[in-house]
């Protein structure tokens, strides 16, 4: 209990301005939490969705708008090491998860054609359908400024295409469910010193995808999004102001 208070007070006090107050302003500008909304925060068991279940609780403690949470976790297909940590974590931050499973890493494991994509529209698909068990009319990912840059730059490199993450979206497929991003605004930065003053220990990816890059000794291998991670790290260099300015090309 005294280090879930730690966690909490962290962000509220050391990382109020990087992480608080880019929080709520994402929420507020893009009016993400609405009052009477019951939200599926959805937990893939890294920094980004833990740092924002403890975001959500702490945004539900003190806000005027009266809203629900409900905290979702889909088991993929994880070694036994990998749920169990994400477990532990949760009890550590006073995080009450509902876990299912799915077997979408062995679905996709032998798929050459973008299995990330197909990954991500599986998982995203299931979280929509438990959500919307739960009660639910949104589900909140972990998505931060990071994320959006790299997925921009995914898009315009090897899909001929300016298409931005956007903060909210609502579901083709799940008429009523709407996708929300409360992290839009939090650079990735803040989210690894906060994870790293706590003490704090994460599950990385834990597919075979991942495994298969840390593995390459390039830190890439087949991942295309880490490789447009390692670009704009370089790009920083001779210009820090290099995300800034994408993040403002996009939305201007």
């Amino acid at each position: 209990m005294e280090k879930t208070v730690e966690i909490e007070r962290s962000i509220i006090k050391k990382y109020k301005k990087p992480i608080w107050h880019r929080f709520i302003g994402g929420c507020k500008d893009y009016r993400l939490v609405n009052a009477g909304d019951r939200i599926a925060v959805c937990i893939s068991g890294g920094k980004d969705s833990f740092l924002l279940a403890k975001c959500m609780q702490q945004l539900q403690k003190h806000s005027d708008v009266p809203f629900e949470l409900e905290f979702l976790c889909m088991d993929p297909g994880y070694r036994p090491e990998n749920r169990a940590m994400i477990e532990r974590n949760a009890a550590l931050m006073g995080v009450p998860l509902h876990i299912f499973e799915t077997d979408i890493f062995d679905t996709v494991v032998n798929i050459e054609q973008s299995p990330c994509y197909l990954c991500a529209r599986m998982r995203r698909g299931h979280l929509y359908k438990n959500a919307r068990a739960l009660g639910c009319n949104k589900i909140a990912l972990g998505h931060h400024v990071s994320d959006v840059l790299e997925t921009t730059l995914l898009g315009l490199f090897y899909g001929a295409q300016l298409q931005a993450m956007m903060p909210k979206l609502h579901s083709k497929n799940f008429p009523g469910m709407e996708l929300i991003r409360p992290l839009y605004c939090v650079h990735e930065d803040a989210i690894i010193a906060w994870k790293n003053y706590n003490h704090l220990r994460f599950l990385q990816c834990a597919c075979r995808f991942t495994e298969a890059r840390d593995a390459s000794g390039d830190g890439i291998g087949q991942s295309k999004r880490q490789e447009m991670k390692v670009l704009l790290r370089q790009l920083k260099e001779t210009n820090p102001n290099i995300e800034k300015s994408i993040f403002r090309a996009i939305h201007g």
